[in-house]
């Protein structure tokens, strides 16, 4: 909100170089803009009583915006990658997977591994489980589980994150 959009009764004026004006009147605080050449803008709504500034709006609008693409670059997306395994797998082959299971979360990504069954290896699962397991521990010097095994349709799945 600024200029005439300003309602309340009092508002705290903060001037141009961010000192202090105090609490008066909307009208006294736009007069004082208005004095200024520049705009009244509330800053604080919720405050009691609102804050409001004197500042070029313009300039203010384009500041905000620019301090929220920089927040933007900083912010960091974590991706989820995914690792399958089968109930057979041999030594060698979890080894493989365990390293690039390694490579994506040193990249900072979550890893989903899951375990998927077909046909007669339905029958197996709880002897399977030792799989995921081991998986976890090959990983334990860099990772966390996340979510534990957990049975979802015909695969099983556990989440892997980075350990802080």
């Amino acid at each position: 909100m600024i200029n005439e959009q300003i309602r309340d009764k009092e508002v705290r004026v903060i001037g141009q170089e961010g000192q202090q004006l105090g609490v008066m009147s909307s009208k006294e605080a736009q007069g004082l803009a208005r004095e200024a050449g520049v705009d009244l803008v509330k800053v604080a709504p919720s405050a009691n009583p609102p804050v409001c500034r004197l500042v070029d709006y313009g300039k203010y609008k384009y500041e905000l915006i620019r301090k929220e693409k920089e927040a933007k670059k900083k912010q960091k997306t974590v991706e989820v990658k995914e690792v399958r395994l089968s109930p057979n797998i041999d030594t060698n082959d979890l080894n493989t997977k365990c390293n690039s299971a390694r490579k994506f979360i040193e990249k900072g990504n979550k890893v989903k591994v899951s375990l998927r069954f077909r046909g007669r290896e339905m029958a197996h699962i709880d002897s399977s489980k030792h799989i995921l397991e081991e998986f976890a521990e090959r990983l334990s010097d860099i990772a966390v589980i996340d979510k534990a095994p957990k049975m979802e349709g015909r695969s099983m799945t556990m989440f892997l994150t980075e350990k802080r």
